[in-house]
């Protein structure tokens, strides 16, 4: 059942490598880190949400918004196959109403904050900035070219944004809902500006980002996006006498 039908459009993301065993705590039972040549990868990515609707009913005043997420890459064995998805540190939106509905429904981790962007159109550069305020005012800028690509199978870019699942950790229990759009078209990075204090934002155990360079910068393009109705994970109970 479509639970969220919206736009996620100019994706900035920042990728930084991280150690898997700050992960352990948040990692959903059920899911294993999901690593790409090796690496282990936490994510900040802002974006716009755009003609957002709930249930197929849009909510005035809440149509249109930016988010900010820190995120890091999971999957999970089911059958033959593997779902691949992604864990929220946090999630920061700008209206209250969007954190009680996501935290109630989904279970994760929303926060809200001020937010604004500003988006600039030239014939050679795009230039993407969210910005939000906890104690201070942070920000996220980047600066691309104006015409976008087509994905690269086994690409760098195509690992971070082809996880099409998103889990959730609630004490022991684990939940899961899958997000569907097509592949996304992405913009060639010229150079980036981030202002932020990780540990301020998302814990001490992120204190590490601060004193980092990021992995990649990317700029994609987005898309219409679907999310699912979640749904809890049962364990399998082992019969008496069955191995």
């Amino acid at each position: 059942m479509k639970f969220l039908q919206a736009e996620w459009r100019k994706l900035a993301i920042i990728n930084y490598e991280i150690d898997p065993e700050i992960l352990t705590k948040y990692l959903p039972k059920g899911t294993e880190i999901d690593f790409y040549k090796d690496k282990c990868y936490v994510s900040l990515v802002g974006f716009m949400f755009l003609n957002t609707k709930l249930l197929g009913l849009p909510i005035p005043f809440h149509r249109n918004f930016e988010e900010v997420n820190l995120r890091f890459y999971v999957k999970k064995k089911e059958g033959n196959e593997w779902k691949r998805g992604v864990v929220f540190i946090k999630e920061i939106v700008p209206k209250y109403a969007l954190s009680i509905v996501a935290n109630s429904v989904y279970k994760e981790n929303y926060k809200t904050m001020k937010m604004k962007n500003q988006m600039h159109y030239s014939e050679d550069d795009l230039i993407v900035k969210y910005s939000w305020k906890d104690k201070d005012w942070y920000s996220m800028e980047i600066t691309a070219e104006s015409t976008f690509r087509t994905m690269e199978d086994e690409s760098e870019f195509e690992f971070i944004t082809e996880h099409y699942w998103g889990f959730t950790k609630r004490g022991s229990k684990t939940s899961e809902y899958e997000v569907c759009h097509p592949k996304w078209e992405w913009y060639m990075v010229k150079n980036h500006q981030l202002e932020i204090d990780f540990k301020q934002v998302y814990g001490k155990d992120f204190e590490c980002l601060n004193h980092q360079k990021p992995l990649s910068v990317m700029l994609a393009e987005g898309s219409e996006i679907e999310v699912r109705m979640k749904k809890y994970l049962v364990e399998k109970i082992q019969e008496p006498g069955k191995k």
